[in-house]
C-alpha cells in the first residue's frame, strides 16, 4: 500500500524506537566505504512497506514484493539490483538470524532507498567507529554488505536494542534525455519492415484476466471494436503455443511482472494474427492489479525489443580498492525459476561486462555432439533459436566449443562461429561451459568492430562461465524433467485418444490436431496404401486455417518424400525451398523483372509470400511405421527461420510410432467393414417388386454395431404370372453365423418357389437344406406365403406358417385378428407334415407379419407380446402399408429406451381401396 507524501515532510518511521536514539554505524577501514546519511533533501513520493515471517518462502515473498513494488513506481531499471541486494537481506533476518523482517520502500525522484530490519534479540550493539566484517563472497550466507558495497550508490547499517535495520539507495542510470536503450546504426536496407505506419495495440487486463480497455491500434489489427470485445476474457482471443512440460500460458504470463514474447491474436475474420507482446503488471491507487499489454505485428517485434545495456556501476570498490565484477555480483543473487529466464540473463550480463554489441548461448546434447542455441541477445533470436551446430566435424562445425577462443576479424576465418554468419558481427570471445570436465554448453559475446577482445576478457568471461555452469546444468536437467513428464501425459492424452476410434479419417485428423501447435506450426500426413503405391498427401493442418490451402497447394505440386523406414526425424528442405523461389519469382513478376534460377520453380505453384514464409523454418519428416511396412509419413513444420529443438523431436517420434498402430487398426478395420458390408448387402433381397392392386412396405433393423443383416431376414419376388412370393423368418441368433442361414434359406425359397411347388413343399425342402449343413445348421421359424390379386380388387394369399410369430389382419372396422395357425418350425426334425391356408384381403385390409424382435420387446419385466401388438394395429385403421409399419416400428422404439437387442423386420401388405370417381 503506498501513501502520496507532502514534498519536504519526513516519512513516519515503522519501527518502534521505544524513545531511544537512534545509531548509526559507518563503516570504514582500508578505502573508507562511503557512507551517509538518508538524504534529507530528497522528496519522499511514495512508500511501501511489508513484514515477512521467519520462514524460508519468506525471502522468495520479499523478492516478489520488491520487483512488484518497483515495477509499479516504473523503476524497471534498478529492479535486478534491488532485488538481489534485499534477497541477501531478507535471508540474513529470517534464516541466519532466525528473526522477522520489516522491508520498506522509499521512492523519490532521483531512485529508490529500501530498509531490511531484522529484530535480532542478543545482537551487541557496536562501538562508533569499530570496522565492519563483510562475509567472503564464497559462503553461503554473509554477503548482504558486500553487496551493498558493490551495487549500491549510498548504504548504511543502523541499530537500537531491539533493531538493525541495513539500508541502502539505489539512483536511477543518468541517461540523455529520451534515450533508454541503443542498439547499432543500421542501413536503412537491414531496418524491420512495417506494413504502413506501425500500429501498436494497447490492451488493458484486470484482475481476472477480462480485457478492460483497446485502443484504436487494437481494433485495426483485430478487427473487434472496443465495446465487442470489453469484458471478455484475453484467452478468448489469444492462441498461445504450447510445449508438453514447459512453456507459460497466457494466463500465467499476464500474471508476471514483465513479460515479452510471441503468440497469436485471433481476429474477427477468424484468422489468428501472429503478435510480439510486451505485458507489463501494475497497480493503480487503490493497489488494484492490471496488466497493459503492447502487441505489434509479429514481424514488427524491433518496436518493442528494447534489450537493456545497463552500463555496471563505478561508484562501488572493495576494500582493497578493486572493481566488483557485475557478472558475479549476478552469480551471487538467486537463480531463475526457469532456464530459459536463467539463460536470457545470463547472456545479457555476459553482453554487459564485456560492453559487446551480442551475445549467445549455446548448450549440449546429451551425446555432446552437437551444440543448440537457447538464448541470446543483439541478434536474430527468432531466426537462431534451437538452431544445431555440430561440436566436432562436418561443414559448419563449432571449432571453438571446447576451448576459450578470441577471433578479432570473423572475416579471416569465415564458419569459425556459424551462428554470427551473416550478422555483421567482426569480433568474438566464446568459452565453454563445463560441469565435472563434461562440455555443458558455449557462451559467447560478439561486437561489431574488429579487434575488441583479448585474452583478458576471455578469462573474465570464463571465470563467469565456471560460476554458472553448474546453475545452467541443474535448470537444464530440471527443465527436462519437467518436459519428461509433460511428454508422457501428452503421450498417455494422445493414445488414449487414438484408441478412441476406428475411423481412418478421424484418425489422421487426430494425428494432425494433436501436433499442431503442440510441436509444431503446420503438419501433413502422406498414407501409403500398398508396397507399389505412391504416398497420398492426405491431411494438412496449419495453426492458422486462412494458410492451410496455400500448402496443401504447394504440397500437391511438389515430390512426396520418399518413403523410407528409418527411424528418426529427417530434415526435407523442399517445400522452403520451392516456396522460396516460387514466391520470389511472383515477387519479381509483380515487378516486371524476370530471368534468374528462380524461373526452375514450377509456375503452377505460386504460393502467396504467407504461405512461403509458413513452411519457410525447418521440415521434419518422420515414418509412419506398422507391422514392419511404412504405410505414410508424418511432415511438421516450423515458419520462416524456426528450427526444432531435439525433444520436440523425440517427442514426435514416439507419437508417430502410436499414430502410425492406429492409422495401420483403422485401415484394417475400414477394410473388414467394407468387406462385411460388401457380403451382407448380398444377403438383401433387391428392391421390393411393384405389385399392382397391393401395397408393400418393409422396415428391417439389424441388431449389432455396424450389421447390416441379422437372423432376421424378408422377401417379396415374382414367382410367376400375377402371383408373387413373400416370406419373413427368424434364424436362431444374430451375426454373422446366423447371417449365413439367412442367405442359404432366402436364395433356396426364390429358386423352390419358381420350381412351381407349393407352400408346404418348398419349406420341407428348405427344412432339409437346413439340415444338411450339420453342425453349422440352426432351426429357423418362417412365415411363407403366396399372393394373387384379384379381379375384384381383393387378393389371395396362401400362407404357411412355420414356427414364426403369427400374421395379423386389420380390417376396415378396425378388428385385428390372427391369419393363420401355427406349425412346427425349420431345422430340428425331418419328417415334416406342413399345410397351407387360404386368406381373403378385402380391399382396405392390412397384413401385418413381423419377427420376434418387435413382439418380445422388454422394458424391465414388461414385454410389448402379441397383444400389445394388436393394440398398436387397431389404430392404423385407414393408413398406408407405408404408415403402419412406421407407426409400429415407433410404438417398438418408444416401448423400451435401450437400443434393441435382437434383429426387427416388419413385412405390412395392404390393399388399397378403390378409388371413388
Amino acid at each position: 500500500m503506498t501513501t502520496g507524501l507532502i514534498p519536504g515532510d519526513q516519512p513516519p518511521d515503522p519501527r518502534p524506537t521505544g524513545g531511544l536514539p537512534q545509531q548509526r554505524h559507518e563503516p570504514v577501514g582500508q578505502g573508507a566505504l562511503y557512507v551517509e546519511n538518508r538524504s534529507r533533501s530528497s522528496v519522499i513520493t511514495a512508500r511501501a512497506a511489508a513484514s515477512f515471517e521467519p520462514v524460508g518462502r519468506s525471502v522468495a515473498s520479499a523478492r516478489s514484493f520488491v520487483r512488484d513494488t518497483l515495477q509499479g513506481w516504473g523503476f524497471a531499471d534498478i529492479i535486478d539490483d534491488a532485488v538481489v541486494l534485499t534477497s541477501e537481506l531478507v535471508t540474513n533476518a529470517v534464516v541466519h538470524a532466525g528473526t522477522s523482517a520489516d522491508v520498506l520502500c522509499l521512492r523519490s525522484d532521483d531512485g529508490v532507498r529500501i530498509e531490511v530490519a531484522d529484530r535480532y534479540p542478543e545482537r551487541e550493539i557496536p562501538l562508533q567507529g569499530s570496522a565492519v566484517t563483510m562475509g567472503s563472497p564464497d559462503r553461503e550466507g554473509g554477503r548482504g554488505l558486500q553487496l551493498c558495497a558493490a551495487l549500491a550508490g549510498r548504504w548504511g547499517v543502523e541499530y537500537t536494542p531491539t533493531h538493525k535495520t541495513v539500508w541502502f539507495n539505489l539512483d536511477l542510470p543518468g541517461r540523455p534525455v529520451g534515450t533508454r536503450a541503443a542498439g547499432p546504426s543500421l542501413p536503412a536496407d537491414l531496418l524491420p519492415l512495417a506494413d504502413g505506419r506501425v500500429r501498436v495495440a494497447v490492451i488493458q487486463i484486470d484482475r481476472v484476466g477480462s480485457i478492460a480497455a483497446w485502443n484504436e491500434d487494437a481494433e485495426e489489427l483485430f478487427g473487434y471494436p472496443a465495446d465487442q470485445v470489453t469484458g471478455k476474457p484475453l484467452t478468448d482471443l489469444a492462441a498461445w503455443p504450447h510445449t508438453p512440460g514447459t512453456g507459460t500460458g497466457i494466463a500465467e504470463a499476464l500474471r508476471l511482472s514483465r513479460w515479452e514474447g510471441s503468440y497469436g491474436i485471433r481476429g474477427a475474420n477468424g484468422r489468428v494474427t501472429p503478435v510480439y507482446a510486451s505485458h507489463l503488471r501494475v497497480r493503480d491507487a487503490d493497489g488494484e492489479p492490471s496488466t497493459v499489454c503492447l502487441l505489434v505485428r509479429d514481424h514488427e517485434r524491433a518496436v518493442l525489443q528494447t534489450p537493456l545495456r545497463v552500463p555496471a556501476s563505478d561508484t562501488a570498490a572493495s576494500s582493497e580498492g578493486q572493481s566488483t565484477d557485475p557478472f558475479e555480483v549476478f552469480i551471487g543473487s538467486p537463480a531463475p525459476d526457469d532456464l530459459d529466464g536463467l539463460l536470457q540473463r545470463t547472456v545479457e550480463r555476459a553482453r554487459d561486462m564485456l560492453d559487446g554489441d551480442s551475445a549467445f548461448l549455446l548448450l549440449a546434447t546429451d551425446d555432446e555432439t552437437e551444440l543448440e542455441v537457447r538464448a541470446s541477445t543483439g541478434l536474430p533470436s527468432a531466426r537462431q533459436r534451437f538452431a544445431r551446430v555440430p561440436v566436432e566435424a562436418g561443414p559448419g562445425r563449432y571449432g571453438s566449443a571446447r576451448m576459450p577462443a578470441v577471433h578479432d576479424d570473423l572475416t579471416a576465418v569465415p564458419g569459425a562461429v556459424p551462428l554470427l554468419n551473416g550478422t555483421g558481427m567482426r569480433s568474438v570471445v566464446t568459452v565453454p561451459l563445463k560441469v565435472e570436465g563434461r562440455l555443458t554448453g558455449s557462451l559467447g559475446v560478439a561486437a561489431e568492430a574488429p579487434g575488441r577482445y583479448s585474452n583478458e576478457e576471455a578469462l573474465r568471461l570464463q571465470f563467469a562461465a565456471d560460476r554458472i555452469a553448474l546453475a545452467v546444468e541443474s535448470a537444464r536437467l530440471g527443465e527436462l524433467e519437467r518436459l519428461r513428464r509433460g511428454s508422457l501425459s501428452f503421450l498417455v492424452e494422445a493414445s488414449d485418444l487414438l484408441a478412441g476410434t476406428l475411423d481412418r479419417d478421424q484418425t489422421l485428423a487426430l494425428m494432425a490436431q494433436m501436433t499442431v501447435p503442440t510441436l509444431a506450426t503446420w503438419c501433413a500426413v502422406y498414407t501409403i496404401a500398398d508396397q507399389a503405391s505412391e504416398p497420398y498427401l492426405s491431411y494438412v493442418l496449419h495453426e492458422d486455417e486462412e494458410l492451410i490451402d496455400g500448402i496443401k497447394s504447394l504440397l500437391s505440386k511438389i515430390p512426396p518424400p520418399d518413403p523410407v523406414p528409418t527411424p528418426g526425424a529427417r530434415v526435407w528442405t523442399a517445400p522452403g525451398e520451392v516456396a522460396h523461389q516460387a514466391a520470389l519469382r511472383s515477387s519479381m513478376r509483380s515487378l516486371g523483372l524476370s530471368g534468374g534460377s528462380v524461373q526452375q520453380a514450377p509456375r503452377s505453384i505460386g504460393p502467396t509470400l504467407a504461405t512461403a514464409s509458413a513452411v519457410g523454418g525447418e521440415t521434419v519428416v518422420l515414418p509412419l511405421v506398422a507391422r514392419n511396412r511404412v504405410i505414410g509419413m508424418l511432415t511438421l513444420g516450423k515458419p520462416a527461420d524456426e528450427h526444432f529443438r531435439q525433444e520436440i523431436l523425440e517427442l514426435a517420434e514416439d507419437l508417430s510410432r502410436r499414430a502410425a498402430l492406429a492409422l495401420d487398426n483403422a485401415r484394417l478395420y475400414s477394410e473388414r467393414t467394407a468387406i462385411s458390408q460388401s457380403l451382407q448387402r448380398s444377403l438383401l433381397p433387391p428392391e421390393l417388386p411393384q405389385i399392382e392392386g397391393v401395397e408393400v412396405e418393409v422396415i428391417y433393423r439389424a441388431a449389432g454395431e455396424g450389421n447390416e443383416v441379422g437372423g432376421d431376414f424378408y422377401d417379396v419376388f415374382p414367382i410367376r404370372d400375377g402371383a408373387y412370393g413373400f416370406a419373413i423368418g427368424d434364424v436362431c441368433g444374430t451375426g454373422p453365423n446366423a447371417a449365413a442361414v439367412t442367405g442359404l434359406a432366402r436364395h433356396a425359397l426364390r429358386l423352390l418357389a419358381r420350381e412351381g411347388l407349393s407352400g408346404p413343399a418348398v419349406l420341407e425342402r428348405l427344412n432339409s437344406a437346413i439340415l444338411d449343413e450339420g453342425a453349422r445348421s440352426r432351426f429357423l421359424t418362417l412365415l411363407y406365403g403366396e399372393m394373387r390379386p384379384q379381379e375384384d380388387g381383393s387378393a389371395e394369399l396362401k400362407v404357411v406358417c412355420a414356427g414364426h410369430p403369427l400374421p395379423l389382419r386389420l380390417r376396415q372396422d378396425g378388428t385385428v385378428e390372427p391369419a393363420a395357425e401355427p406349425q412346427p418350425l425349420l431345422g430340428v426334425i425331418d419328417d415334416l407334415e406342413l399345410y397351407e391356408q387360404t386368406v381373403t384381403l378385402d380391399p382396405g385390409d392390412v397384413l401385418l407379419c413381423v419377427t420376434d424382435g418387435v413382439t418380445e420387446r422388454r422394458e424391465g419385466t414388461r414385454m410389448l407380446g402379441d397383444d400389445g401388438l394388436a393394440d398398436v394395429l387397431t389404430t392404423c385403421t385407414g393408413l398406408t402399408a407405408g404408415a403402419v409399419a412406421a407407426r409400429i416400428m415407433r410404438a417398438v422404439e418408444r416401448f423400451a429406451s435401450d437400443a434393441p437387442s435382437d434383429d426387427m423386420a416388419i413385412l405390412a401388405m395392404r390393399v388399397p381401396e378403390p378409388h371413388k370417381d
